[in-house]
């Protein structure tokens, strides 16, 4: 049974009973102060602005230090530990296929379900985001253009290669130009389901590639170095696109979420806040979020409440009167109620943020505890935690720690509490590619998911034999290569000035298997049947 009735009768006559559509913008290392509604005075963003004007701001919405963590979380309700996601490559930025996602939550009550541009959960199946709920997707692979995941030769964000439904497309134009693009020719589909689509933008992510469009020497003349002009031209030029999007948008039944998922990379504008992305300090954590839904006819203004990344799904369930999926924990809870005319109480709960590099999480390593008042923050460094009030002190410079034992002590205890809970959810084992269906064939394993730099994790349903391609970088020495697969062995000879090897029908056994190739920057697997 949904909670807070009153405000449900609320919704029930402002749309209608008609179930809202929802439009969920994330963009990629753009920071709380990266628009201009939070006193930024030197970047264009209009566009962001009046979308925040226009509904709700939520002035201390959190999120994790880094993207696939933030994603994870923001698709499911649930802390990343829990999801198999511990870090952003090197195989633990996959999710686990048993996750619920919140595109499997609404499309099962008829929702039109669609992902245009960044996933960062998994390129292989069943871990992709066709695999996982979203019914139409253009997607980039891994964290994003110009890394490990781009196909063989590599990409840029002009004329770049995506994925339509697993297949390789070449795109024509600015990656996130293409990606509105996508977004809004779905949004203008069918009319008889409501929509849920998800634009995930991949900039201002590095490398910092801008369009060409003007934007780029307008900072630099306004006297901007060169790396903050190009953050500035690709934020402006999101903020273009977010305006042809809400421009698309005819409904007032449809909610419009923005957001990013982490805090600048690079030094910059940030509203005074501590640090940097990568960091749990609040300059890390601490995004923009705006949420607006006209058919609520509620004043706009701005909430004091704290949310975070684990609250979205809950909000946008009760939103949707879409039952919570059953034998799933969330995390989050709904923030609806603080949408209403007045604001209840903030609840009494304590969140937790955490990253580190590594293949299982550390305790009391990079992790912060907030309760909405008191924040705990335990360094990367292992050094003695940090007790802020951020009631008084949001910039997170004076430490309370010695004069407040006792919220150290409390704060303390939680984060255990918390830590046993989300690791005893798996143990933090992770994903693993599954090889052999009829699913993807054939699979292209890249080093974003090889797990440590050394092999990736693989399933095999039954025995199947492969022709096994390796692919390598231009300047790869000639010699002997090898191949190995549980039980699979194979060997090749790469010519000089070659960049592929093919290894005809290497017969692999059923099972939880590591596949390692030496040297090789690629794999591809194809099925002979």
């Amino acid at each position: 049974m949904l909670r807070f009735a009153p405000l449900l009768v609320l919704l029930a006559a402002a749309t209608q009973d008609r179930r809202p559509s929802v439009l969920l913008i994330i963009t990629d290392d753009q920071g709380y102060g990266d628009v201009g509604i939070h006193g930024n005075p030197q970047i264009r963003t209009p566009h962001l602005d009046a979308l925040a004007k226009e509904g709700f701001q939520f002035d201390a919405f959190h999120v994790q230090p880094v993207c696939s963590p933030t994603r994870s979380a923001l698709l499911t309700g649930r802390y990343t530990y829990r999801t198999g996601v511990v870090d952003t490559f090197q195989g633990r930025s996959m999710m686990h296929a048993d996750e619920v996602t919140l595109a499997e939550m609404l499309g099962g009550a008829g929702y039109r379900t669609g992902i245009f541009g960044k996933w960062h959960l998994g390129d292989n199946y069943p871990l992709r985001a066709m695999d996982q709920g979203f019914q139409e997707s253009l997607t980039i692979r891994g964290g994003g253009l110009g890394q490990s995941s781009d196909p063989p030769g590599g990409d840029h964000y002009t004329d770049a290669t995506m994925y339509r439904g697993g297949k390789p497309v070449k795109t024509k134009g600015y990656c996130s130009d293409v990606i509105t693009d996508a977004a809004i020719d779905f949004v203008k589909a069918a009319k008889d389901k409501p929509f849920f689509t998800y634009v995930a933008y991949n900039a201002p992510h590095t490398p910092l590639e801008v369009p060409t469009n003007g934007d780029l020497q307008r900072y630099k003349d306004a006297g901007l170095d060169d790396v903050t002009a190009k953050v500035y031209a690709m934020v402006t030029n999101i903020d273009d696109n977010v305006g042809r999007l809400l421009q698309s948008i005819d409904d007032p039944n449809t909610i419009v979420i923005f957001m990013t998922d982490n805090g600048p990379q690079q030094k910059r504008y940030n509203a005074g806040m501590r640090d940097l992305k990568g960091t749990v300090y609040e300059g890390g954590i601490r995004v923009p979020f705006f949420f607006r839904w006209p058919a609520l006819k509620v004043a706009p203004r701005k909430v004091a409440v704290t949310g975070a990344h684990i609250d979205v799904v809950p909000t946008l369930l009760e939103a949707c009167r879409v039952a919570r999926p059953a034998g799933v924990k969330l995390d989050g809870l709904s923030l609806l109620p603080f949408l209403g005319a007045q604001e209840p109480p903030a609840p009494d709960r304590t969140l937790f943020f955490q990253w580190h590099r590594g293949d299982v999480p550390e305790k009391f390593k990079a992790c912060a505890a907030h309760d909405g008042r008191w924040k705990l923050v335990w360094p990367l460094q292992k050094a003695p935690p940090q007790l802020f009030d951020l009631h008084t002190d949001p910039s997170e410079k004076k430490d309370l720690a010695t004069e407040h034992p006792e919220v150290v002590v409390r704060m303390t205890k939680a984060y255990e509490a918390w830590f046993e809970d989300v690791k005893k959810t798996r143990e933090f084992e992770p994903p693993r590619i599954v090889l052999g269906t009829p699913h993807e064939d054939p699979v292209l394993l890249t080093r974003q998911d090889m797990r440590g730099s050394k092999s990736w994790l693989v399933e095999i349903s039954k025995e199947t034999r492969f022709d096994v391609t390796l692919y390598f970088k231009a300047g790869a020495a000639a010699g002997t290569i090898s191949y190995a697969c549980g039980s699979a062995r194979a060997t090749g000879t790469l010519e000089s000035g070659a960049t592929k090897v093919t290894l005809p029908g290497v017969a692999h056994a059923a099972g939880h298997h590591e596949l390692s190739a030496s040297g090789a920057d690629y794999v591809e697997l194809k099925r002979v049947d």
